[in-house]
């Protein structure tokens, strides 16, 4: 009595009573319809009866292969009833699984529906009428012929009070009883299909990787970029009493490298929002000049040399093969500070190299906290490409070395 007593109380289970008399309305067209194609027909009596009766099943299992229909229900289900459908994604009904079982769900919505509303319609003044009836005047039961007046006038009219509570009782636990079945049923019937399971963890992992390409854009390009204004900014500060040029020379070079980090990030955004407009394009290893003199800018003796094969490279491997050099440069500048730098980049045997070195010796640059994560970048754009990376120390240097495979880029 307790827990009928908590459950009543709670406000989902008025929802999933709202939910199941909205099927009992729902139905009412169809036994209108069938009342009168009946009374057209030649089945009387018991036969047409059962015709109105038991054909709304059928028809309204055919309603529920409609596309849109399982939609609609899974939208209330999820608002009123709530439950475990609550937390799945319930597309339009596409397949004959997703729509069978949502014709069945309709159909057992209407009809369980109707048993409830018609009891929530037809107990409360019965049991009004049980729980008042020791109290009611002789008018009222009627004369000797009514069988309510004998039992009015017998010892066991004070059974009526308790019968008239245990059908107060019974409603409630029939609502209850069946708001809570419906809802652990409607998983089955109007969640995803193992086929649309499937569907969805692809659309998710193409979410999740996408989410993942933007942050490797971001981190590789404004990451780039902060690092060599920081570096600038230190520069120009300890020398701008002593050599202004040089200071104006750092201020140009920052603002340079902060105006691409801008155009970078609007790139990211653009992408985010879907707005082609502000979708600019990547930078390949065409603009491989532009990278080499903002490290040039930062205090970096950058060494390096690029095969004139480089323009052949496919977009896609160009692309990445860009981002990957950019942050073989920030980490060198970031955690070797300004030492000499050799980068060298070569295609050959249907593959392009990628070499980033700096020796060890140099003073460690300042870093940031929450650093670490250029390297696992590089790693899963290699990875993507399928390619190979190394990366560590080697003789008193720190080597990074990158092999790509052109033909991932087809």
């Amino acid at each position: 009595m307790v827990a009928l007593l908590r459950a009543v109380t709670d406000r989902v289970t008025w929802r999933r009573w709202a939910y199941l008399v909205m099927g009992a309305a729902l139905l009412m067209p169809y036994w209108f319809l069938l009342m009168l194609l009946v009374g057209l027909s030649p089945l009387e009596g018991f036969w047409g009866g059962a015709a109105v009766i038991l054909l709304p099943v059928p028809a309204a299992i055919v309603t529920g292969l409609v596309a849109g229909v399982r939609q609609m229900e899974g939208t209330a289900v999820k608002e009123l009833v709530g439950g475990p459908l609550g937390g799945m994604n319930v597309p339009v009904a596409r397949t004959l699984r997703a729509r069978a079982g949502t014709g069945a769900w309709f159909s057992m919505h209407l009809h369980v529906g109707v048993v409830i509303g018609a009891a929530s319609l037809a107990l409360p003044p019965f049991a009004v009428v049980l729980l008042i009836f020791p109290f009611l005047g002789g008018s009222v039961v009627g004369d000797s012929r009514s069988p309510l007046y004998a039992w009015k006038h017998s010892p066991y009219q004070w059974l009526a009070p308790p019968a008239g509570l245990a059908c107060v009782v019974a409603l409630l636990g029939l609502i209850v009883i069946a708001g809570r079945v419906m809802a652990a049923l409607a998983p089955r019937f109007l969640g995803p299909t193992p086929e649309e399971r499937v569907v969805q963890l692809e659309e998710r992992a193409a979410k999740l990787a996408e989410r993942n390409r933007l942050a490797r854009e971001l981190h590789d390009s404004v990451g780039h970029a902060l690092s060599v204004v920081t570096l600038q900014a230190g520069a120009a500060a300890r020398v701008l009493d002593q050599d202004p040029a040089f200071a104006r020379e750092a201020l140009s070079a920052i603002e340079e490298c902060a105006r691409s980090a801008l155009a970078d990030l609007d790139h990211v955004l653009g992408l985010l929002r879907e707005d082609k407009a502000r979708t600019t394009p990547q930078p390949t290893l065409a603009d491989l000049d532009r990278l080499v003199e903002q490290t040039r800018i930062a205090g970096v003796e950058l060494d390096h040399t690029v095969d004139d094969g480089v323009a052949g490279v496919p977009a896609a491997v160009s692309r990445e093969a860009y981002r990957i050099v950019q942050e073989g440069l920030t980490n060198a500048l970031r955690h070797a500070g300004k030492v000499p730098v050799t980068l060298r980049i070569t295609v050959a045997d249907d593959r392009l190299r990628v070499l980033v070195a700096n020796p060890l010796s140099g003073t460690p640059a300042r870093t940031r906290d929450g650093g670490g994560r250029g390297l696992g970048g590089i790693r899963e754009r290699v990875t993507v490409l399928r390619g190979d990376m190394a990366a560590g120390p080697d003789e008193g240097e720190w080597r990074m070395e990158v092999s790509l495979p052109l033909m991932s880029g087809a």
